[in-house]
Order: structure tokens, then sequence, then C-alpha cells
């Protein structure tokens, strides 16, 4: 009998400590729903956004998207943003969505505008800039020739022609000599 309750004792101890280490993740990962409003943006592509991406201006993080839906009738993605309540948006400001460094997570920067008025609950978002997609640049560089004009069309299956020659004799200046004055 002293065994089952020892036993007890430490499932419990392991629980709790368990229930601690979720409840320090959960406030460390900043995931939780702040007191806001919603605002949204229709972009072209947001490939790499997901709900709880952050939405930032200026680098610091005022606020995570809290839906995605698909526009009907643009077929174009609509973000919806939750944004602190204690953050004012300008009307006439812009979202794009950028990437933290060249491989890193990607997020929707809100670039404000200079409008008195600020957007309130359901307002829209009108300037917006969709994602780049690095793999399609990269894959468009890479079989365009790297960005070399070449006379061929970009191919390069073809031999370019020869540069036309001019006979020195027929040339009316004399080319200078390489070699040196004595």
């Amino acid at each position: 009998m002293q065994k089952n309750i020892l036993e007890t004792l430490m499932g419990a101890v392991v629980l709790i400590v368990a229930g601690a280490f979720l409840a320090f993740a959960y406030q460390g990962s900043q995931m939780h729903v702040e007191e806001g409003y919603v605002v949204s943006g229709k972009f072209a592509n947001i490939s790499g956004i997901s709900l709880g991406s952050d939405v930032r201006i200026g680098g610091i993080k005022v606020g995570a998207v809290s839906d995605l839906k698909l526009d009907p009738e643009t077929y174009q993605a609509i973000a919806f943003m939750q944004i602190r309540k204690d953050t004012k948006v300008p009307k006439d400001s812009s979202a794009a969505i950028v990437s933290s460094g060249l491989l890193g997570e990607k997020y929707i920067q809100i670039t404000p505008g200079g409008d008195d008025k600020m957007l309130a609950q359901g307002g829209k978002i009108q300037f917006t800039q969709s994602s780049v997609n690095l793999e399609e640049l990269i894959g468009k560089f890479m079989f365009s020739g790297g960005g070399v004009d070449n006379k061929n069309g970009g191919s390069t299956d073809k031999k370019p022609a020869a540069p036309e020659t001019v006979p020195h004799a027929a040339s009316p200046v004399a080319a200078p000599s390489l070699l040196p004055h004595s």
C-alpha cells in the first residue's frame, strides 16, 4: 500500500511540472490572443503566411494574423490581422508580406501612412504588396542565362557570330606597335 501512495505522489509531481512547463512555453511563445481590433488586406499571393504569423510596424510586433480566406470573386487572398488596441494605424497605410532574412519566416509589415483618420474594427488596408517567391526568382535567374544579355535570344546552344575583321592594309590609321621603342 505504501508503494501505491508513493507512485501516485510521483505521478502528481510529474503532472504539475509538465503543466508548469506548458504554461511557461505558452507565455514565452507570445501566441496568446491580445485584445484589439481586426483589419484586413487583400493580397495576390500570401505564400509563407499562416494563422499566427506576426504583423509588425517598424520591426515591432503589433499583432498577428487571425484568419485567412479566399475572395471568391477576385481570387485574391484576404488576410485578417488582429492589431493591439494600443496601436493606431492610419487609413492610408500599406501592408507588404516580407521575410525576416534570406530564408527567414514571413510576416506582414505595415507601413503607416500620413492620414489623420485611423483604421477601426473591420477596416481595410487598401495598398498591399504580395509575397515574393524566392524559389521562383532563383529559377528565373538560372534559366534566363543569369541576366547576361547575349545576341542569340538567351539560348546558349548557338555559337556567337565571329567578329568582323578588317585587314590592317585597308585601315587608314596605322596600328600602334606593342614593341618597346628603342
